[in-house]
């Protein structure tokens, strides 16, 4: 964890009195059984992700919650976007409540699509069981949790100071995990970010309730494929083995590439330790026929396989260019082709990410540090996120720089069995959010 001074705080949050802030607090504090209630019914819509379901059910409860709040509401479908489809349509929903005074906006992002539920629960993943002061079930942490915090902050904040100058937008998008293409990035092309109807993000992504996260880490997802030729498995002189010359490449990688990646560190406070560094995963590795099913019980064909397959995961550092990152990988594919007799290969790119990181002296930043240390009584730590998340969107689509992620929950406990967030965590995290929506967008109290 990395801990810096927090910096100057002006211009936002020196017209908001201690009364003011002081109903904010209680008014938060009262609502924390509709906080509970609420996170429960979220986490009991399972909109698991792939394949995406339940992603109208969920924009549908929303809705009805955030117009009775006199929120406008947009349901916004993303048709065409990958993994859009009549079966499993991409929903999102963006809802916007305006002040009686015009101002800035202030948005709440929270993705409510879920990973897989996977094994070693203990409790209904989709169950919203409240024990020990959590919450359990399966999007909990990441990020249910976050989203009902926003909703609770936003209603709170509007009830407490009904004359409040500039407008709340709450939106709740799809596909996150598998890219956010059929959620914010979908939004942004369409200009729901542009920086002329919104000025400040908040993403309650589960970074921990004293933690403010300023982006995150590159990414580059490639396919690289080797080419062999095929030939009978008891004659193995007469083909080509795709496997073998993959394992020349993985070799190779453990030699020279791994080394290089653990040589390189960046200035970002990236959590944890070892993501300050460049790192590189193999997701996947096939070769040869392709797998049967299940219930097969033959034997596989005697073949010598043709080709053979990786996916690699190549996370870079601000500090590091992309067509660099791209070309060790080239040039390490030409070491091996210059050792091997007739070897041939492809890299074909699937995925990538530029990192992202907001100013520390952005708005939003000092704003919400200044939330902190009113709710907390202490300064935040100042975060990068090994892993992207949609913020990446905002930034380099819709052009929002003054974006942040900040939300309850403790991210490791993401995709895990028995996830849960604590109610504790929730209440604090809605009273910073509600605070920071006070700094933020200037108005009378009522009353």
């Amino acid at each position: 964890m990395c801990c810096i001074a927090a910096p100057n705080l002006a211009p936002y949050g020196s017209y908001m009195d201690n009364t003011t802030q002081e109903r904010l607090m209680a008014a938060i504090a009262a609502r924390r059984d509709d906080l509970v209630a609420l996170t429960q019914d979220l986490i009991r819509i399972p909109t698991l992700n792939p394949p995406g379901l339940n992603y109208r059910e969920i924009c549908g409860y929303l809705a009805e919650r955030l117009a009775k709040s006199g929120f406008k509401v947009d349901l916004v479908r993303a048709e065409g976007a990958p993994a859009d489809s009549p079966k499993h349509p991409r929903w999102n929903i963006v809802a916007r409540h305006e002040g009686p005074q015009p101002g800035e906006c202030v948005h709440f992002n929270s993705h409510h699509d879920v990973v897989e539920v996977g094994h070693g629960w203990t409790v209904d993943p989709f169950g919203g069981e409240v024990k020990d002061g959590r919450v359990y079930g399966r999007g909990a942490c990441d990020m249910k949790g976050g989203l009902a915090a926003s909703i609770i902050a936003a209603e709170a904040f509007i009830a407490t100071c009904p004359d409040y100058a500039g407008a709340v937008e709450i939106s709740a998008t799809a596909d996150e995990e598998s890219g956010g293409f059929g959620g914010v990035a979908y939004l942004a092309e369409k200009g729901w970010f542009d920086p002329d109807r919104v000025q400040h993000v908040i993403i309650p992504e589960p970074l921990n309730k004293d933690r403010i996260c300023l982006g995150h880490r590159g990414v580059w997802w490639a396919e690289i494929e080797t080419h062999g030729r095929i030939a009978h498995g008891s004659m193995p002189f007469l083909g080509d083995c795709a496997v073998r010359h993959m394992g020349a490449v993985i070799a190779e990688m453990e030699e020279t590439l791994f080394p290089l990646l653990a040589g390189k560190h960046t200035a970002m406070p990236v959590v944890p330790e070892g993501a300050k560094q460049s790192t590189l995963n193999i997701n996947s590795i096939h070769g040869g026929e392709a797998e049967q099913d299940p219930d097969y019980t033959g034997l596989p064909a005697p073949c010598v396989p043709d080709r053979c397959r990786i996916v690699i995961d190549r996370r870079f550092l601000i500090e590091e260019d992309l067509a660099e990152v791209k070309a060790e990988v080239a040039a390490l594919m030409e070491r091996v082709r210059a050792r091997r007799p007739d070897f041939e290969y492809e890299i074909r790119d699937l995925f990538e990410v530029l990192p992202s990181m907001t100013d520390q002296d952005a708005p939003i930043v000092t704003t919400v540090a200044r939330a902190i240390e009113q709710v907390l009584a202490r300064s935040p730590d100042y975060v990068v996120s090994p892993g992207t998340y949609d913020q990446k969107h905002i930034d380099r689509i819709g052009r929002l720089k003054n974006c942040i992620a900040y939300g309850p929950g403790v991210l490791d406990l993401a995709h895990q069995p028995d996830e849960w967030v604590g109610i504790d965590d929730m209440v604090q995290s809605a009273q910073v959010m509600a605070l920071s929506l006070g700094m933020l967008l200037s108005g009378a109290p009522d009353g």
